[in-house]
This record gives C-alpha cells, sequence and structure tokens, in this order.
C-alpha cells in the first residue's frame, strides 16, 4: 500500500514538473499586437445616420434593381441582396441604415439578414464618405513598388490621414488589402475606376485633376496598355494564324 501512494506521488510530482518545464519552453508565433478592425458593426443613430431619413431607388435604379431580380428564380431572389446593396450605396453614396432597410423590404426578407451582409463585406460603407473614395492598395507587390510613398504624398498633399475625409467632403482616403492589380502597382481605386503604375508626381496630378473637375484618363498612368510588359511585347508579336493553320489540305 505504502509503495502504491509514493508511486502515484512521484508520478504527480513528475507530472507537475513537466508542465512547468513545458510552460518555460512556449514560444508565441508573434510577437507583433493583433490589428483590429477600424470599423463598428453595430448600428448607433446619429443625425446623418438613423430609420427616420427616407431613401427609395430613383426611376434609373429601380429599372436596373427590376434587372438584377429578374436573373434570379422568385423564390431566390434575396440572392440579390449584395448586387441591390451595390446599386444602392451607388445611388446614395454610402449604405445607411436607410439604405439596409429599404432593401430588406425590397426583397421581402427580415433587415437583419441585409445588416449580415453590410457588415461582413468592407465594400459597404457604413458611413458617409467623401465624392472621391480613394482606397490605396498597400499590400505586398505594391509595398514593393512604392505605395507607402503614395499614401503619404496624399496625405501631405490633402491634408488627411488613412480613414479621414478632408473639409470640403471631396476626397476620403483608405488603405486596402490586394486591389488585384499587382502588375501595374501601386495603384489607387478612385470610386469604381483604377489608377496604375502611380509616382507621387502622378499621384498629386490626379487629385488636382479630380478636384478641378478635369476629365482624367483611368488605367496606368505610365502609358503602357492595360498590363503590357513595360519594355513592350516578349511574345505574341505577331498576327494570330487563321484557322486552318498546319492542318493538313485533305482533312
Amino acid at each position: 500500500m505504502l509503495a502504491k501512494f509514493n508511486l502515484k506521488k512521484a508520478s504527480s510530482t513528475l507530472s507537475g514538473i513537466s508542465a512547468a518545464h513545458f510552460s518555460l519552453q512556449r514560444r508565441r508565433f508573434s510577437a507583433a499586437a493583433a490589428i483590429r478592425s477600424d470599423a463598428i458593426f453595430v448600428h448607433r443613430d446619429t443625425p446623418e445616420n438613423n430609420p427616420n431619413i427616407p431613401f427609395e431607388f430613383n426611376s434609373k435604379s429601380m429599372d436596373e434593381a427590376q434587372k438584377i431580380v429578374a436573373k434570379y428564380p422568385p423564390q431566390y431572389k434575396k440572392a440579390a441582396m449584395i448586387p441591390l446593396l451595390h446599386l444602392a450605396q451607388k445611388q446614395n453614396g454610402w449604405t445607411s441604415i436607410s439604405v439596409m432597410n429599404y432593401i430588406a423590404k425590397f426583397l421581402q426578407v427580415p433587415p437583419m439578414r441585409v445588416y449580415e451582409v453590410a457588415t461582413f463585406y468592407t465594400m459597404f460603407n457604413r458611413s458617409p464618405v467623401g465624392k472621391y473614395f480613394l482606397q490605396v492598395c498597400t499590400t505586398t507587390p505594391c509595398q514593393l513598388c512604392g505605395s507607402s510613398k503614395i499614401v503619404e504624398t496624399i496625405e501631405n498633399h490633402l491634408g488627411i490621414k488613412i480613414g479621414e475625409t478632408t473639409s470640403d467632403k471631396l476626397f476620403t482616403l483608405v488603405e486596402v488589402e490586394c486591389a488585384g492589380a499587382c502588375i501595374n502597382a501601386p495603384v489607387i481605386s478612385v470610386n469604381d475606376d483604377y489608377f496604375e503604375d502611380l509616382t507621387p508626381e502622378a499621384t498629386v496630378k490626379l487629385l488636382d485633376d479630380l478636384k478641378a473637375g478635369n476629365a482624367v484618363t483611368r488605367g496606368p498612368v505610365s502609358g503602357r496598355n492595360n498590363c503590357e510588359p513595360q519594355g513592350g511585347l516578349t511574345s505574341l508579336t505577331t498576327p494570330p494564324t487563321g484557322p486552318g493553320f498546319m492542318v493538313r489540305d485533305d482533312l
């Protein structure tokens, strides 16, 4: 009996030592602090965002909305929620609580279903933004090509920081992850248009043209065609062959 007790005691002691040993040897994978979202996922009524502010589609948006809903079977029209929210945001400038409630009524779904979608996707702006919504990509390829300089240039030229809007309500600046135009980095999305191959000088000119109401040309500012190589084509340099190329005459 005594031997059994000592064996249990020894086992318990070893377990304690092992636990202490392993706790001392534990290491974190990262020492960096977790970065949390700057967006709030609950609604708080404000003078510019409350259910008492009316919203409904204008005639142009209503025609487009009917075309969107017609793509889905009647019992699945709620699948049109994302394109309808995008359409409403395009008309209103941002996705207010009134916009979300209107879309819920339009699709005959509980408002919570729309709230869930609008708070999940960051493309829906749930607070007012400027006339020109500047989204600067700072993911690795853009970072390597100088996106930090582009952000710094915009901040200095407009006098705002990431997440802020200019006092004249013309520009809102945000930082985004991967605009999907890596070969044309660095890139800014202005509303629905991409401006690529940017330099600090080209960025300042773009901002000044937008502010002055001048026409701007979307795409690469470097002059290259879309995402073709900067030095010109290195393949596919001849016209494509027609039907029957290298096919036997008797076939």
